[in-house]
């Protein structure tokens, strides 16, 4: 099953064929991480950003789920990522994913018209060195409480917007804080 690059996945006894690009794995995970986007919102975009040009009935729609789940995770189970903390982000780290991904790959993988999610995905796994790693390493000390050594610190220090993932917040939430700031100033 793994010798060949899912093109189409089977829900209710019919292929449908999927949108393999790695570009569209990536919008997906972004819709997954916006703050303003409920469970359902989330789903929708997936289902219609990945099956293309048909989408499965609803009557399937728990199926198209899990097998639009099992492509994004490669084929790869991931259930012990549900309670590690988070050490990446798709979004903010492209900058510096990218210049890494190109190296294994051996190319500039953004002006290629198409590349499987699966290939750019099998690429990242490979990144062992470079400044994305040495990011993630830190991130992942901090999330377990290890310390940093000398160079580490130094490096946070003066990298912190490359670091430091940022919180992201729905609008509301934005909202309410700026009304709570405002209303606190009003009071001091």
């Amino acid at each position: 099953m793994f010798w060949n690059l899912p093109l189409a996945l089977a829900v209710g006894g019919m292929d449908y064929e999927i949108r393999t690009d790695y570009r569209v794995a990536l919008d997906i995970f972004c819709a997954f991480n916006d703050p303003n986007l409920d469970s359902a919102g989330k789903i929708e975009i997936m289902i219609k950003f990945l099956y293309y040009p048909d989408i499965p009935p609803d009557e399937n729609l728990q199926e198209a789920v899990d097998k639009a789940i099992w492509y994004l995770d490669c084929g790869l189970s991931h259930d012990d990522a549900i309670n590690k903390p988070r050490t990446m982000d798709w979004e903010q780290d492209a900058p510096i994913i990218f210049p890494a991904i190109n190296k294994v790959a051996g190319m500039e993988v953004r002006e290629r018209e198409q590349i499987h999610w699966w290939t750019f995905y099998g690429w990242f796994s490979e990144i062992y060195d470079g400044l994305f790693s040495q990011i993630v390493g830190i991130r992942q000390k901090r999330a377990k409480g290890k310390p940093l050594d000398k160079y580490e610190k130094e490096f946070l220090r003066d990298n912190k917007n490359l670091i430091v993932l940022k919180d992201r917040k729905s609008e509301d939430e934005k909202e309410r804080e700026r009304l709570e700031k405002e209303a606190l100033s009003k009071i001091i």
